[in-house]
């Protein structure tokens, strides 16, 4: 008689746990920081938002993104409340913008909202997100520029988009217009996981390659934060410069 056949269960890899920090700073040109970041305890929400308008009050533009944002519910359907959200502070945006004293005003934003592993991106204009995996780095979002579509119509080198005198014309923002498109991308996060959010101030500075170097040798989100910051301060930082990290842990 054959010994009794014992199955043994599948040993399934722990969920990961997600630690994050961000900064931002007014840079070495601008008197103002009009950036504002998001950053949550329980590793569920981060977001980076862009202020833009004169006499200062970009900084309103990206507040109101960010206190929206801010609202989420993290047990939602995460497209759906990430829109929902930023539909709202584009509609108080420009109320806001009625009021006496004010004028035109708007936010770049992008946003993670993280649910069982699944990170949801959100974003409108040229804020960006990267995720690192292995050691290579890889673009989630894709700028809403009047560069970018050129690149993209073969009208103009990639290499070439932060020459062209176009290069931080946004196509899409919250506050511009009275409807807004939010693009989301969805990507499942694993244990070593590096995910990045940052302004455009950052990705002026560093390029692509400068970027993935100081996310592989950062041994933390706030190093990483920190040290973005710097190598962006170190080359002139023209721009705010804003920094959230996110890293994926196996305990």
């Amino acid at each position: 008689m054959s010994a009794p056949t014992t199955r043994v269960p599948p040993i399934r890899p722990a969920a990961p746990s997600f630690h994050g920090a961000g900064l931002t700073h007014a840079g070495l040109v601008r008197e103002r920081n009009e950036d504002s970041i998001l950053t949550d305890p329980s590793g569920a929400l981060w977001a980076v938002a862009d202020g833009m308008g004169g006499y200062g009050h970009g900084d309103v533009a990206s507040d109101i993104v960010i206190d929206r944002l801010s609202l989420v519910a993290e047990d939602g359907l995460a497209g759906q409340v990430l829109r929902a959200r930023l539909t709202e502070a584009n509609h108080a945006i420009l109320d806001k913008v009625r009021e006496p004293g004010m004028n035109q005003m708007g936010s770049t934003v992008v946003a993670a909202l993280i649910q069982k592993s699944v990170a949801t991106i959100a974003w409108a204009g040229d804020c960006r997100a990267y995720l690192m995996r292995g050691g290579a780095l890889r673009l989630l979002t894709r700028d809403h520029t009047v560069v970018q579509e050129m690149v993209e119509q073969g009208l103009l080198r990639d290499g070439d988009r932060e020459r062209h005198p176009e290069s931080h014309v946004v196509t899409r923002a919250i506050g511009f217009e009275p409807d807004v498109e939010i693009e989301t991308v969805v990507v499942p996060l694993v244990p070593g996981d590096r995910l990045m959010l940052c302004s455009d101030g950052l990705t002026a500075c560093l390029s692509d390659q400068e970027i993935a170097g100081t996310m592989r040798q950062s041994d933390s989100p706030q190093a990483l934060c920190n040290a973005l910051v710097v190598a962006a301060l170190d080359v002139g930082a023209p721009d705010n410069v804003s920094v959230v990290s996110v890293f994926a842990t196996g305990d």
